[in-house]
């Protein structure tokens, strides 16, 4: 059985000063970092970034040749990683990602990226009812604050709502330590 890491949409229209600033995205970044690194030295062949390009200017971030486009700096990818286009919350929904993991005969994902509500959620439930067994790192995600009508949902309740609601059926869900922790552990 082989693992694949995918990084959803870390891209610089989710940090201070971009279109869709997240809260705390550099700490998830950072978090995320951890665990490409961690691929970089176990599992070098199985990463894969998400890039989301929009295909509708009125999105009003991710707008194709802006800065806010480009993958983060955190987590640039290497020459030889895969980088996934799409125009869609799913990162499955009509790219290459799925034919990709299935030549290389993955069957296991780790997620990390944006947004804990809308791409992660999406990518998730596509990626279970696919067939791959999914961990989530969830400390590893970024959300932001939610409205509906008078109503302000904060991103950290945001962020959990979805974790759990995923947490229940999806995914296996785990912070960047403990993913560490138990891969150091479990190459022992």
């Amino acid at each position: 059985m082989s693992t694949a890491l995918i990084i959803v949409d870390i891209q610089n229209d989710y940090f201070p000063n971009g279109k869709m600033e997240l809260s705390n995205p550099e700490i998830a970044a950072a978090n995320a970092a951890k665990i490409l690194e961690w691929f970089r030295q176990n599992n070098k062949e199985n990463i894969f970034h998400v890039q989301h390009i929009a295909s509708d200017p009125e999105l009003g971030f991710f707008l194709p040749n802006t800065d806010g486009v480009k993958l983060h700096e955190a987590v640039l990818p290497l020459e030889h990683e895969n980088i996934i286009i799409k125009h869609f919350p799913n990162s499955f929904l009509k790219t290459e990602l799925e034919s990709k993991l299935k030549e290389k005969g993955v069957t296991k994902l780790i997620v990390v990226g944006m947004m804990t509500h809308m791409c992660i959620d999406a990518t998730v439930r596509a990626a279970v009812d696919l067939g791959f067994e999914t961990t989530l790192i969830e400390d590893a995600c970024a959300t932001r604050d939610l409205s509906y009508q008078d109503k302000v949902v904060p991103a950290e309740q945001v962020h959990y709502a979805f974790v759990s609601a995923l947490e229940s059926m999806y995914a296996t869900v785990m912070s960047t330590e403990d993913f560490l922790q138990k891969d150091v552990n479990s190459s022992k």
